[in-house]
């Protein structure tokens, strides 16, 4: 059944395929190679039509198709997977909204989500790399579970990886830092005075990613949502 599901499913990709989409993800830094151009909300409206599927989420990361591997981590059962697919999926990610996608759909609500920031932190390879501060920002944004102190503990990865002038790491670390800012006051002043920490370290993406964060963490928008 599953095999069956997922050749109709990447049938109906394909049929949604936009060169013309394709073309412009491509501007926004995204690899055109075995990429069809649809769009995240038409594969959530795919996705509501599915159960979650464990094996079939795995029939379609398989698949290697760019769209394919995303809706799969909106269908994946977060009940069955192990650490050693979260590591085997990081490997496979070969762009930063798969990356992003996969963090925010899926891993962000796993057991052991915490520690992989840790370990795939140490990483060389980018987009692994990037996958560490992707999913500190994506349970800053959606896990409640969590408290202050585990969000603490992030901080000084952010101060250290803050050097890595790679563009698709360094924007992750600054969403990584931006998005515990905005958590709640509390994280927002400890935010704000780690930015201060990392505005003094004599690197580029250090400096510019504590200035992107300052403006918005002590912004008038976000100081007067938190507190509300």
């Amino acid at each position: 059944m599953p095999v069956f599901m997922e050749k109709q499913i990447i049938k109906k990709l394909k049929n949604l395929a936009d060169p013309e989409v394709v073309k412009g993800m491509v501007r926004f830094g995204i690899s055109p190679n075995k990429t069809l151009g649809v769009s995240v909300l038409q594969l959530r409206a795919i996705a509501k039509e599915l159960k979650p599927n464990h094996c079939l989420a795995s029939k379609l990361w398989q698949s290697g198709i760019h769209e394919a591997k995303i809706l799969a981590s909106m269908i994946e059962e977060p009940s069955q997977v192990t650490e050693w697919q979260m590591d085997s999926w990081a490997k496979d990610f070969d762009s930063w909204d798969v990356c992003d996608q996969v963090c925010l759909n899926l891993f962000c609500q796993l057991p052991f989500a915490k520690q992989k920031c840790f370990n795939w932190a140490k990483r060389p390879a980018e987009f692994e790399r990037r996958a560490s501060f992707a999913l500190i920002a994506s349970l800053a944004f959606k896990n409640k579970n969590l408290g202050d102190k585990d969000f603490i503990k992030f901080l000084p990865l952010i101060r250290k990886y803050s050097i890595d002038e790679r563009n698709y790491v360094r924007k992750a670390v600054n969403w990584a830092l931006r998005q515990i800012g905005k958590r709640n006051l509390a994280l927002n002043k400890s935010a704000i005075k780690e930015a201060k920490q990392i505005m003094r370290i004599n690197f580029k993406s250090a400096r510019w990613i504590a200035a992107d964060a300052l403006r918005e963490l002590t912004s008038e928008a976000v100081q007067k949502r938190l507190k509300k």
